[in-house]
């Protein structure tokens, strides 16, 4: 199943900044290599996915489903998870 995305304003400036492409959020929220709950918040999903287009390096995107589509938060690219999940291989 396919929801629409929609952007905080934050997560727009993000893009923007960071240089993230759109399609890679999409791509990473629609078919996430691994999600997991936000620790502060088990509403709040996210969702981690590799962009070979970026060297390979891991995107984060923080999202919540808001019963409409999913709500994009944040988004960048996450230093600490570079090879992959937790205790997952490389």
């Amino acid at each position: 199943m396919t929801h629409s995305l929609t952007f905080t304003g934050h997560a727009r400036a993000m893009l923007r900044e960071r240089g993230i492409d759109p399609g890679w959020v999409e791509r990473v929220v629609q078919t996430p290599e691994w999600t997991e709950p936000d620790p502060g918040d088990p509403t709040v999903t996210r969702a981690f996915g590799r962009i070979a287009e970026h060297g390979g390096r891991t995107l984060r995107v923080v999202h919540i489903d808001d019963g409409m589509g999913r709500r994009i938060i944040t988004v960048f690219f996450d230093r600490t998870r570079g090879s992959g999940p937790p205790g997952g291989p490389s």
